[in-house]
C-alpha cells in the first residue's frame, strides 16, 4: 500500500480500541467455500453461521446448496462470439507506468480478437497475416477462431474508498493536485476518464461507460466500428484511469462490487461502532446490465503491482483503514497476541484489543497498542492475523465462488442468484456456465516463474492446466504455497518481508543478493533494499521504466516515486545528475507478491490466466517479449477453447 494517506500514526490509548474491536456475534462470515467439478459443470457450496471478529473470515455466510452449471441448471452454453471484457486496474501511486505499458499492449489485444491469425494445419501461425478480418487466409490455412465481431469492454478500478473507514474520502486535494481528487472511491463504477482529475471523457457506448464493437452495425443503436478509433479509445481510458486514487486497493472487491454484488451499496457508515452498508448502488446495477449478457465469454482482467486489501464491510473490520480515533489522536491497531507469532491459527491467536476467552495472560498485550514501527499505515494489510491477530479482508474464497458459482449470499446472508450467471436483460438468451468465465492476473509475480520458458518470454506464459500439471503444482508451491495452513512459496521473492530475505528462485537458480549489492545483481529483483521508513515490503520483480519517464525524486510533485530515502539502497534508483549522483533518480519501477489474487487464480483452475505485471523488456515494441503483449497473447490463447470456429 502506497498512497497519500499518511497522517501521523502515533499510539492510541488501548481502552479506546477494546471497545470497538471486542467479539461481535452479530458480525457475519463466510466460512469454508468449496467447489468441486472442475469449476466448470456443478458446484458445492458449504458456509458456517455466524464468526466473531477476530476469527477472520468475511461477510455473508450461512447457508449451503448445490446444482447444476449456469442459472438455474441450464445447459453449457457451449462456443460463443460475443465477449465481454472486464478490465480491473489499480489505481493506486506507482500505477502510472504499468497502465502505460498496458495501453501499448492493448492493440495487440484488439486486433488479435476482431482478426485472428491464419495458422496452418499444426495451429501454428503463418508469416503473412491478412489486413482485416474480411480478408481470407492463403491455401491450407485457416483463422484460429472466427473474427468476434460482438464485445463489450469496460473499466473498473481498486479504489473503493475507506470501507466505513475516515481513510480515502469522496474528495481530497493536497499541494501537488492540479484539481480536487475524486478517485479515491470510484464505487465499482466504470470509469471513462481521460486522466484522473476527469479533464475529459471518453465517449462510450450510448454514455452507458463501456465500448462496444459492433463492425456489422447490428446493435441497435449501432457501436464502434472503426478498429483504430477503438484502439484509441481502450488506450486513453487505460491511461485515464491514474495512480492517485485509494491506497488501501481493494482489486478484488472492485471487479466483484461491479459484476457480482448483488445489493452494491449506496453508502457505508460506522454506526453503533459497526460498518453499515445502506441502500442499493442503481448506478452500478444499471451499468451492469447494461454491460453483462448473458450468452457471452466474460473475462476479467487484473493489473495489480500488490496484493490485494479488500477489507470486509461489516462489524469492526473497518478498522483496519482506520486513521484517527474519535477523539481525534492517531489510531493504530492492537498488538496481537504471541501465539500469533508462532502459529496464526492457533485458537489463542487474536488481538490484545479482545475479549481472552480462556487464554492465559499474555504479556505482550501489556505492551499496549501498536506504534509506529509496528503497525506503519502501509504495511496495514499485510499479514494481519499474525501481526494484529485478526483477518480484516474477505476470504479469496469469496471472488473463487463469484466468478463459478450460481448462486452467492447478499448482505443478509442468503443465497441469491449470481448475477453473472443470470439472464440480467431478460431477453430470453441461453446464461453461460462457469467455463465461459475467465479470470487474468497481470500481477506481482517473476515472469520467469510463470512463463514457458524462463529464458524467453517470447515463448508465452504458461497455461494454467500447466501449472496445476501436479497436484498443487510445482509452480504454485513456487509462487503461492498454500496460504490456509501458513506454508510460504518456495521462491523467496513472491515471500512478503520488510527486512532482506535469502535464498534462490528455484526456476532459474538466481540468489536474492543483499542490499549493499549493486543494483541488477539479481536478474529477477535487482536485489533487496533496507527496511524502509515508514513500511515497505520486498519486491517480486522489478524492471526498467519506459524510455523517457525516469523521475527526479528531488523534485516537487513527482508523483510516485521512490527514491527519496537513499538510506534505504533501494534497486528502482540511479545515480542522479541534478542531485550530485545521489541515488534518487528513480530509472525501474516494481511490484511486489499478489499472493491474495494468486490465491483467487488458483481455485479457478483452467479459467485463470496467470501472468506478470513485470515485462521482460519495454524497448523493442517489435519484440514478441515486448512489454505486456506475452499477457494478451496468453488470454486470447486461453479465450479462444470456448471462442467460435472459423467456417
Amino acid at each position: 500500500m502506497h498512497h497519500p494517506l499518511r497522517r501521523s500514526t502515533s499510539a492510541l490509548a488501548l481502552f479506546a480500541v477494546v471497545g470497538l474491536i471486542g467479539c461481535d456475534s452479530n458480525v457475519t462470515s463466510v466460512g469454508a467455500e468449496t467447489t468441486t467439478g472442475g469449476g466448470t459443470t456443478g458446484y458445492t457450496t458449504t458456509s458456517t453461521g455466524q464468526g466473531g471478529a477476530g476469527q477472520g473470515g468475511g461477510a455473508q455466510g450461512g447457508g449451503s446448496s448445490t446444482g447444476g452449471a449456469g442459472q438455474g441448471g441450464a445447459a453449457p452454453v457451449g462456443l460463443v462470439n460475443k465477449v465481454d471484457i472486464l478490465f480491473a486496474i489499480d489505481n493506486s501511486r506507482s500505477m502510472a507506468d504499468k497502465q502505460a505499458i498496458l495501453s501499448r499492449a492493448i492493440p495487440d489485444l484488439v486486433n488479435r480478437l476482431v482478426n485472428p491469425y491464419c495458422v496452418d494445419v499444426n495451429g501454428v501461425a503463418i508469416a503473412e497475416q491478412p489486413a482485416g478480418p474480411l480478408d481470407p487466409c492463403p491455401n491450407l490455412t485457416t483463422r484460429e477462431f472466427a473474427p468476434v465481431v460482438d464485445f463489450h469492454l469496460g473499466i473498473v478500478t481498486s479504489s473503493l474508498g475507506g470501507h466505513g473507514s475516515d481513510a480515502c474520502p469522496d474528495v481530497t486535494k493536497d499541494s501537488c493536485d492540479a484539481a480536487d481528487n475524486t478517485t479515491n472511491n470510484d464505487h465499482g463504477h466504470l470509469v471513462t476518464r481521460l486522466d484522473p482529475y476527469g479533464n475529459g471523457t471518453v465517449t462510450t457506448y450510448q454514455n452507458q461507460g463501456f465500448l462496444a464493437w459492433d463492425p456489422g452495425q447490428k446493435m441497435n443503436p449501432p457501436g464502434q466500428k472503426d478498429v483504430s478509433a477503438l484502439v484509441g479509445s481502450v488506450k486513453g481510458i487505460v491511461e485515464g484511469v491514474g495512480q492517485i486514487g485509494c491506497g488501501f486497493e481493494s482489486q478484488l472487491e472492485g471487479w466483484y462490487r461491479f459484476l457480482v454484488d448483488p445489493e452494491p451499496y449506496e453508502s457505508i457508515a460506522v454506526v453503533g461502532g459497526k460498518a453499515t452498508p445502506t441502500g442499493i448502488d442503481q448506478n452500478v446495477l444499471a451499468q451492469r446490465a447494461a454491460f453483462l449478457r448473458p450468452d457471452s465469454l466474460l473475462a476479467v482482467i487484473m493489473l495489480t503491482d500488490e496484493n490485494d486489501c479488500s477489507v470486509n464491510e461489516s462489524g469492526q473490520f473497518y478498522l483496519a483503514n482506520q486513521l484517527a480515533s474519535a477523539n481525534g489522536t492517531p489510531f493504530h491497531l492492537p498488538r496481537a497476541r504471541s501465539e500469533c507469532a508462532k502459529d496464526p491459527n492457533d485458537p489463542c491467536c487474536m488481538s490484545c484489543g479482545q475479549a481472552q476467552g480462556n487464554c492465559p495472560a499474555d504479556p505482550e498485550c501489556d505492551k499496549g497498542p501498536g506504534d509506529d514501527a509496528s503497525d506503519p499505515i502501509n504495511l496495514r494489510c499485510w499479514d494481519q492475523k499474525r501481526r494484529f491477530g485478526i483477518d480484516f479482508l474477505y476470504p479469496t474464497d469469496r471472488y473463487v465462488q463469484a466468478l463459478s458459482s450460481p448462486q452467492i449470499a447478499n448482505r443478509a446472508g442468503d443465497l441469491v442468484a449470481n448475477p453473472i450467471f443470470t439472464d440480467l436483460s431478460k431477453s430470453g438468451a441461453t446464461v453461460r456456465d462457469p467455463g465461459l468465465v475467465f479470470l487474468q492476473g497481470i500481477v506481482g509475480v517473476p515472469w520467469q516463474d510463470v512463463a514457458r520458458d524462463p529464458k524467453d518470454l517470447g515463448k508465452g506464459f504458461m497455461p494454467a492446466g500447466d501449472l496445476n500439471a501436479l497436484e498443487g503444482g510445482p509452480r504454485w508451491h513456487a509462487i503461492l504455497g498454500d496460504p490456509a495452513t501458513g506454508v510460504k512459496p518456495t521462491d523467496p521473492l513472491m515471500q512478503e518481508s520488510e527486512v532482506p530475505r535469502q535464498g534462490q528462485n528455484p526456476v532459474t537458480g538466481d540468489a536474492l543478493v543483499p542490499p549493499s549489492v549493486g543494483p541488477g545483481s539479481n536478474p529477477i529483483n535487482g536485489h533487496e533494499h533496507e527496511k524502509a521508513a515508514g513500511g515497505d515490503l520486498q519486491y517480486a520483480c522489478v524492471f526498467p521504466l519506459l524510455p523517457g519517464t525516469e523521475r527526479d525524486c528531488t523534485a516537487a510533485c513527482t508523483g510516485a516515486c521512490d527514491c527519496q530515502d537513499e538510506a534505504n539502497q533501494n534497486p528502482l534508483c540511479d545515480a542522479n545528475p541534478s542531485d550530485s549522483g545521489k541515488p534518487t533518480k528513480q530509472a525501474m519501477a516494481k511490484a511486489y507478491p499478489s499472493l491474495r489474487e494468486l490465491a483467487v487464480l488458483k481455485g479457478l483452475g483452467t479459467n485463470a490466466v496467470v501472468t506478470s505485471i513485470c515485462p521482460a523488456q519495454v524497448t523493442d515494441a517489435t519484440a514478441r517479449d515486448y512489454a505486456y503483449r506475452p499477457a494478451m497473447r496468453a488470454f486470447v490463447e486461453a479465450a479462444q477453447t470456448r471462442l467460435k470456429k472459423a467456417e
